[in-house]
């Protein structure tokens, strides 16, 4: 069993590596990874010309699986908008308060010795936290 969790961790890390090179290139500054307020969590928090993009990395190993955004539902968007609340509320996230903010998932799935990325800006809006 913690093979297992190994093996998950390890897959999470890679997609999260991936995504930061990504976002990277298409001109993101990466400022946080894996910004914890409270119980929630963020996987990378970014900016880029247009605002703040707080964004929810989801990893796969094979596509027969359902899709990795699928996994982003009302309560794990809620409980990133608080997170995201948490962190604009620090001394660091407070230059980026009056700047537009994103959230974004990525989607990667790892298979056949490649790898399939999958960036959907403004995945949702939070409505209410």
């Amino acid at each position: 069993m913690e093979d297992r969790g190994n093996h998950r961790q390890a897959l999470g890390i890679a997609g999260e590596n991936t995504a930061c090179r990504y976002l990277e290139s298409i001109g993101h500054t990466i400022l946080e990874r894996n910004y914890r307020s409270g119980h929630c969590e963020i996987d990378i928090i970014s900016a880029d010309p247009e605002g703040i993009h707080f964004v929810e990395v989801k990893t796969r190993q094979r596509s027969v699986q359902a899709p990795p955004q699928e996994n982003v539902g009302r309560i794990k968007q809620q409980r990133l908008a608080r997170a995201a609340l948490g962190y604009l509320n620090t001394a660091k996230g407070l230059p980026y308060g009056n700047m537009e903010c994103f959230f974004d998932v990525i989607a990667i799935t790892f298979e056949d010795g490649g790898q399939n990325i999958e960036w959907i800006p403004q995945a949702f809006i939070p409505l209410y936290i």
